[in-house]
Order: C-alpha cells, then sequence, then structure tokens
C-alpha cells in the first residue's frame, strides 16, 4: 500500500486512534458489563465514539504537548554535566570512541 507521503501524521493518528479506541473500549465495555448477550451490541455502540475522541485526542494533542515542550528548557544538572565531561575526557585520553 502506497500513501502520500503529507499524510503521513493523519495515517499514524488515525491507526493510533483505532487500535487503542478498540481495545480500551473493549476493556472498559468488558469491565462494567460482564460478557452477556449484550456485551457486542453495547461495545459496536460505544467503540465508534471512543474513537472519535481518540482520533482528536492523538492528531492534536501532541502538537499542544510539542509547543509547551519547546517552551521549556531543559538542563544537565551541575554534578552529572561534570561527571560527563569527566568521563569525555578519560575516553579522550585513552583514545576511546
Amino acid at each position: 500500500m502506497k500513501i502520500n507521503s503529507k499524510y503521513r501524521n493523519t495515517t499514524y493518528a488515525f491507526l493510533s486512534a483505532f487500535s487503542m479506541s478498540l481495545f480500551i473500549s473493549f476493556i472498559i465495555v468488558s469491565i462494567n458489563y460482564g460478557y452477556s448477550s449484550e456485551f457486542l451490541p453495547r461495545w459496536l455502540k460505544i467503540w465508534p465514539q471512543a474513537f472519535v475522541c481518540a482520533f482528536v485526542g492523538s492528531f492534536f494533542l501532541p502538537k499542544i504537548v510539542q509547543r509547551i515542550m519547546n517552551k521549556i528548557e531543559f538542563i544537565e544538572p551541575p554534578l552529572l554535566a561534570e561527571e560527563h565531561k569527566v568521563r569525555k575526557n578519560k575516553c579522550k585520553d585513552k583514545n576511546i570512541a
């Protein structure tokens, strides 16, 4: 199957939402209602709603989270940074890659 690369994010969001909503709705319906004769009709009624929610979430939320992550400045703790420099210098002295 070949799909234009501009649809990569949409395809990923769709497949992710499809599989996760299918799995999670199955588990939640089985916990709440058990495995009775009404299980399949209830699950088939609830799953499309779960899919819509999951698709919207998996398509838009990563973009929002990425914007938030870009605003956070991550730094290394001073001790770890010094240990890294010491290790790096030891490796240079021993010619270890």
